[in-house]
């Protein structure tokens, strides 16, 4: 599916013209942050090169991301770290951090379309799936949120050595199982998933950052 303004201009005819697009990345992940964009698109029915970040190499996302930065009418990153993530679960620190976005935003918006995330809000929303990869002010959100993510995660594997976070970002691989069984639970990771929780159980000490 190629992203267009469809559902944007469902809120259009209404006369809601600033509409936030909202993604994160980073949900399924064992450690790092949950990463959430809000992005504000012109009101203008043009086409645009954005795509689903998931569809698209680390090099597209970064040049995507650029050019979202740079039409965008306003545009925030918000994270939720590890502890706010095992405290609120995963979902609640979403939504979370969405509002947290959301309220940075240096123009209100008055309509928001988000992928699936049905937020607590007063405003008109509209929250298909997959709105990734059928909204352009989403699919802005993706990109921002992913290579955002993708730079925290490259930042932690300097602050913590040996987990391999800036070539999986995270996510459950074998390599980072391995890890997280010779080196044991970072600071970093999300305790209350069942990986990092089983290490954990085993008596493995919170690894120090060298």
């Amino acid at each position: 599916m190629t992203p267009d303004f469809s559902l944007e201009r469902q809120h259009w005819a209404r006369g809601f013209f600033r509409v936030a697009g909202v993604d994160e990345a980073g949900r399924g992940a064992w450690a790092g942050p949950l990463t959430v964009a809000a992005v504000i698109l012109p009101a203008t029915p043009t086409d645009l090169p954005f795509r689903d970040s998931k569809t698209l190499s680390a090099a597209q996302r970064e040049a995507l991301a650029a050019e979202v930065r740079r039409v965008a009418v306003a545009w925030a990153v918000e994270f939720a770290e590890a502890d706010e993530i095992d405290r609120l679960n995963v979902l609640g620190a979403t939504h979370a951090a969405a509002l947290r976005a959301l309220r940075r935003l240096e123009v209100a918006p008055q309509a928001l379309i988000t992928d699936y995330l049905r937020l607590r809000t007063d405003l008109p929303l509209l929250a298909p799936p997959r709105a990734d990869a059928l909204s352009y002010s989403v699919a802005a959100a993706s990109l921002l949120a992913k290579t955002e993510r993708d730079r925290r995660m490259v930042e932690l594997d300097a602050l913590h050595p040996g987990y391999g976070f800036a070539a999986h970002k995270g996510y459950g691989v074998s390599a980072h199982r391995a890890a997280l069984d010779r080196l044991g639970v970072s600071d970093e990771h999300r305790r209350s998933f069942g990986p990092v929780a089983r290490v954990a159980q085993q008596g493995q000490l919170f690894a120090a950052p060298e």
